[in-house]
Order: structure tokens, then sequence, then C-alpha cells
């Protein structure tokens, strides 16, 4: 990010030790809240950014009170998992954004930093003092990330985000769940998450393009964005074939027969995705007709098709349904429940399960991040090890001393 030729010369990031990766040199500010900025600014710290989480005292991130499930530690105080999924590699400052001393301070970090993310209405951070305006004239190099709900202009750009509604707003709810009469969201709060994983990647971009120009742009996104973002092959159906999707439950509905089906012991899934998969899934199934011989045949006819699956499956229990379409070659799983997809080797031997040590929890175990990087001679590419999600203001004091040193000092920027 910064190089020696660009940067000031008491430049200090005081980053943890285990702070290795591709954003080792960079300082984050996370000025967010709730899951979509929190989001992206946990996927800057896995890369090895220095994140430091800035929060309202007293109550801290709106998520800190979201549950059950809550976790008790020794002194009965209960943290909530909720808080615990999105702020991991990240350190904590108590500051009152409203009181001039908070304002002094965050100054201090924005002078420092590389980049701010946040996920304020529009306006709120102007009315703080702190538009982008100032936020460039303290600090020319800055990149700004900036997250909504529904964007930061347009007739309904004011409106508040959150995931559901944005879900139900963006059309996803309509192409999910059972029938068009029974919308349902994702089990996740996806928009929330695929913005902040956008916004993470523009940020990079951002660092990148700055490398160039010497100056840092704001990168903008928002809830409704990240949805309406992947629609893909849905959003083509109506923008160039006009046609409104509908649901269709567990089975793809430009594929044929491609989704949940049921053996005598519970579900299972195939994905027929060629006409060379067909071919071979047809004839050891029963299935081999000539009205089905082509994958819009079998769209059109899909309940036809999928029952005759479901009637080729009944005899089967799980495991050997599973090893004879694993034996034909067609892609085939189960479904699991999440106890069962963390106990399963695979994820664990993906790096998917990390343990940190909470300053209040002790050890606990928390989902991983999803990037690997190979090492090479030099060692390894990012994090081999990961800091537990911070307790409300655990590091103000460590953050305070580091910026009265380094404001102590004299700044020389190199031109």
């Amino acid at each position: 990010m910064t190089t020696p030729q660009n940067r000031p010369e008491t430049w200090a990031r005081s980053a943890p030790a285990e702070s290795v990766g591709p954003l080792s040199d960079c300082l984050v500010i996370d000025l967010s809240r709730a899951l979509a900025g929190p989001h992206a600014a946990m996927m800057l710290g896995d890369l090895g950014a220095r994140v430091i989480k800035v929060e309202a005292p007293g109550s801290g991130d709106d998520t800190r009170s979201w549950g059950p499930p809550f976790v008790a530690d020794a002194d009965g105080e209960r943290h909530s998992t909720y808080f615990l999924s999105c702020n991991r590699n990240k350190e904590s400052i108590a500051l009152d954004l409203k009181a001039a001393d908070g304002k002094d301070t965050l100054t201090q970090l924005v002078r420092q930093a590389d980049v701010l993310v946040e996920n304020f209405r529009p306006g709120v951070l102007d009315r703080l003092g702190f538009d982008v305006e100032r936020l460039h004239e303290l600090n020319p190099r800055l990149v700004v990330l900036s997250i909504t709900g529904f964007g930061h202009d347009g007739p309904e750009g004011a409106r508040p985000g959150y995931d559901q509604i944005a879900q139900g707003e963006a059309g996803l709810m309509s192409l999910t769940g059972p029938s068009k009469e029974e919308p349902t969201r994702v089990g996740v709060p996806i928009g929330d998450l695929l913005a902040g994983m956008n916004g993470a990647y523009g940020v990079v971009a951002a660092l990148h393009e700055r490398n160039a120009t010497g100056r840092g742009r704001v990168v903008r996104t928002s809830l409704l964005a990240a949805i309406v973002g992947v629609h893909a092959f849905q959003g083509t159906r109506y923008t160039v074939a006009g046609e409104v999707p509908v649901p269709t439950g567990g089975h793809h509905p430009s594929i044929c027969p491609y989704g949940l089906f049921r053996s005598s012991e519970g579900p299972v899934q195939i994905a027929v995705g060629s006409e060379g998969l067909w071919q071979r899934f047809a004839p050891a199934f029963g299935l081999d007709r000539p009205e089905w011989a082509t994958n819009p045949q079998r769209v059109a006819d899909r309940d036809a098709v999928n029952a005759a699956v479901d009637a080729a499956f009944a005899p089967f229990e799980s495991a050997p349904l599973l090893a004879k379409l694993t034996e034909l070659g067609i892609p085939a799983g189960r479904v699991r429940d999440l106890g069962e997809v963390y106990e399963w080797d695979q994820t664990k031997s993906q790096g998917l399960l990390i343990d940190v040590e909470h300053a209040a929890l002790g050890k606990v175990t928390l989902p991983g991040p999803a990037l690997r990087f190979d090492a090479d001679e030099a060692g390894p590419a990012t994090r081999t090890t990961h800091a537990a999600p911070p307790t409300l203001d655990q590091h103000g004091d460590s953050i305070r001393h580091w910026l009265n040193e380094t404001s102590a000092q004299p700044l020389r920027v190199v031109q």
C-alpha cells in the first residue's frame, strides 16, 4: 500500500505481531456497526490489515446486544455470538463522536489511516463534521468505504437499510422458497454479507489505484446493489427474455434434474448439469425416455421428471445412493445441518475453523476466513493466528497511547 517513497517518515502501525498478509501495512478505521461494514473491515483484517473499531461508549456496536444466543463469561457478563461472528482481527476503542475529545481522537486516527469504513445513513457522517471533503483534507490518501441500504443518492437514498427489508425490496425473496405465495428470506443476512464483500474488494482496488495516483477515493456500495448484482441468470431472464422469475423451491429453474430429491432416509441433492451427465444418469435409474432427451424438454416437463427421480430414489438409503451417484460421476451431496458442517473433516481441513483467545471468554472457536494463500520461501502469505473479537474499548488506552506517541513526533511527508 504505502511505500517508503510516499509515506510520512514517522509512519507507525503498531499492528499485532501475527498481522501478516497482503494488507499488513494498512490501517483501517471501522466506524461501522451491525454487519455489512463490520464484515468488510473483518475481511481486510483477515488479510493482515490493522483494524481499529470505533464504538459508542457504554453500548458499543448494535450487535453486542443481538441475541440470544449469548455466552456468559466468568463474571456473568453476556457476550453476543452475533457480534463474535463479524469482528475478529480488530481492536476496539470507545469514542463519543458528538463530543470534542471523541472528534479529536477520530481526527488523529484519520490522519494515520489508509481506509475508513462507514455505514451510517446518508448525511450522518457529514453532520458529525467528517464529510468526504474534510476527511480528504485531513488525509488525501484516505480510501473511504461507504455502505448504505439503498444507495447514497436517488429518490430513496435516505432509507435505512436492514438485510431482510433489502432482500424483499431487491427481489431476492421473490425467487426463494416453495412458491410465490410464500416469499422466503435467505437463511443468513446475505445482502449485508455481499455488500461487505463488494466493499472489501472495492477498497483493495482503490488502494491499488492509490499506488499510482497518490490519492484515495470514495468507494460506495449498498445492500440493494449487492443483491441486484447477484441476480445473475435470473436478472437476464427479465432484462433480455422479459420473464419475471418465480420460486422453484429446491429445484433449479433452468436445469433438470437439478435439486433436492428424497431417498428412503431423507434428502439428497443432484446436479445433472449437462447432457453427458444425463446420458449416464438416466439409464442407471430407468429414466432414459426419448421425450426427456434434452434439457429444454426436461425443464418443460419438470414436475414429471422430478417425480420420476423421486420414485427412482425412494428404495435407496442415502449412503448407497450417494455411492452409486459418485460411481456414475453425477455431482451429488447430502443436506447437512451446521453442526454436521463444523464437525466435518473436510471443513476442518480447509482452515474454516479458528481458535482464538477472547479477553473475557477464554478460548473460543469461530468460523474462519474463506481465503487461503500459498506460503513460499519467505513464509506464510497471510495470518497464521487470529485475534478474537474485542470487548468494548478493550484497546482504548493502548490506541490513545500510540496516537499520543505518534503525534509527538515531527512529520516529514516525502513528496
